[in-house]
């Protein structure tokens, strides 16, 4: 640690664990609880819209939508995250992560959220668990998933029971109700409730001190903020924050010289592993349900009514994310601070692309009834893996080794990268399962994930140590000011 580091950052450094700490997990994490339940709910709403507005009149099958058209669904709220993110995370730095939080629950999309969420949390947070607390953040995307499995759950079973239908094979017309079409309504409607909610805590939250002290050069109000949320006396040390700006080369600009020099490497190495693992890991998620009915774990659709579908594939989805999803998610908030980002990426990445392979190469022997649950065993290890992986490394890294007025845009453009990889996925996989086939496209799916464990190698580890440690920050200050003292 440097010596003229600001007493208000080491006192964050070194601040105990508190409640407000779990309150802040809580609040940040909404957004992505509300990002997953939507991505989990995406893949329903597409099938009772397919049976409701695409049905072919005496087709052996219900109706479903168009190639193009369910890529378009897919994709098209991952464009909205794209450009959030970026604006975002530019905006975070710009007039401080709480401010631009303002304008994003004004009418932003969940984009927004990544940088501002990530920056927020790790800059609260101590340097020997600011991992595990991002981590947290991320792992609600677990409850998100799992309250999406349930509504759709509940909800179908509500509609079956109101208004019974006979399967699509028995009676085309009657397997699919008028009232159908308020079912996926609500099913999405739920999703917005956890983030109203917690609407007022977000503003309540003061601005982070390192965001006040480093960028807006505030001392005093740093210091005043952080003894109101650490419930401590903390120094505000005007003085050597003045110092601190008048001295260093830390100013360097995203498109400088310098910055290129210092984080180049791990921009590249940030942006390119979240993509790669977005390609993957949304391909999977989004399409579930069209490689367990490929595989025969779930039923035709043609021997279900709407519901009946709707019904077992959340059921089916829910079990997945119950056994492997969310676990991965806390197995990295518990292991991080232990182990290390870059192992626990390296990991991640290695173990999918040996399950997709195995998944793949031999994909005749597990669409035998016999094999299928082993199948779906495997395909289960691969999102355990990917939470237990790079899809939380990928969100903690960014969080933790970039300039304090750069962190958040940074931040942005390495979840706008993995949202274009996420966009690749939804559009990408929808036509690649219909043009190679599911064999060939899972073989990509493994190339994707092996180079995304090559691209790890950029990154970074940053177990243990402090943002300025990691940034550079408190290195470049402290050789200037040894330099002015020399002379």
């Amino acid at each position: 640690m440097a010596k003229d580091q600001l007493e208000v950052l080491n006192a964050l450094d070194v601040a105990k664990t508190q409640w407000y700490h779990f309150t802040a997990i809580v609040i940040a994490g909404m957004g992505f609880f509300t990002d997953a339940y939507d991505l989990f709910c995406i893949s329903l709403v597409t099938k009772i819209l397919g049976r409701i507005y695409y049905q072919q009149h005496g087709s052996a099958n219900p109706g479903s939508l168009p190639a193009n058209v369910s890529a378009a669904v897919n994709g098209v709220a991952f464009c909205g995250t794209f450009s959030g993110q970026l604006f975002f995370g530019w905006l975070g730095d710009k007039l401080g992560e709480n401010a631009s939080m303002e304008w994003f629950w004004l009418g932003s999309g969940i984009g927004g959220d990544y940088p501002l969420s990530a920056t927020i949390i790790s800059e609260y947070a101590n340097k020997k668990t600011h991992g595990a607390f991002i981590a947290s953040v991320f792992a609600m995307q677990g409850f998100g998933i799992l309250a999406g499995g349930m509504v759709a759950i509940i909800v179908s079973a509500v509609f079956k029971e109101l208004y019974p239908a006979p399967s699509y094979a028995a009676d085309p017309a009657a397997s699919i109700f008028p009232q159908a079409d308020y079912a996926w309504r609500i099913i999405l409607m739920f999703g917005a409730i956890p983030a109203l909610l917690t609407y007022y805590w977000r503003a309540k939250m003061p601005e982070t001190a390192r965001y006040t002290a480093l960028v807006a050069k505030n001392a005093k109000q740093a210091a005043a903020d952080m003894s109101k949320v650490l419930q401590v006396d903390v120094e505000s040390e005007p003085v050597k924050t003045e110092e601190r700006s008048q001295h260093g080369r830390n100013d360097f600009g995203l498109f400088s010289k310098a910055f290129l020099r210092r984080h180049g490497l791990h921009l590249l190495g940030t942006t390119s592993t979240w993509f790669l693992l977005n390609v993957a890991f949304y391909s999977q998620n989004l399409f579930q349900k069209d490689i367990f009915s490929a595989i025969g774990w779930i039923p035709m659709a043609n021997t279900m009514s709407a519901m009946e579908e709707v019904f077992r594939i959340s059921r089916a989805q829910t079990l997945i994310a119950l056994c492997s999803t969310v676990p991965g998610y806390w197995f990295t908030v518990a292991f991080i601070d232990k182990i290390g980002r870059f192992t626990i990426q390296l990991m991640g990445f290695f173990f999918m692309t040996v399950f997709m392979f195995a998944l793949a190469i031999p994909y005749h022997h597990w669409t035998l009834k016999a094999n299928r649950i082993g199948f779906v065993v495997m395909y289960s290890l691969t999102f355990f893996f990917a939470n237990f992986g790079p899809n939380a490394t990928t969100f903690v890294v960014p969080a933790e080794i970039f300039p304090a007025r750069l962190r958040s845009t940074c931040h942005g453009i390495s979840a706008a990268a993995g949202k274009a990889g996420a966009i690749v996925g939804a559009f990408g996989f929808q036509y690649a399962e219909k043009g190679i086939g599911v064999k060939n496209t899972l073989i990509i799916l493994g190339v994707v994930n092996f180079l995304g464990l090559l691209f790890t190698f950029l990154v970074p580890e940053s177990k243990g140590k402090s943002l300025e440690e990691m940034s550079g920050e408190g290195e470049e200050n402290e050789t200037e000011t040894q330099s002015s003292q020399q002379v």
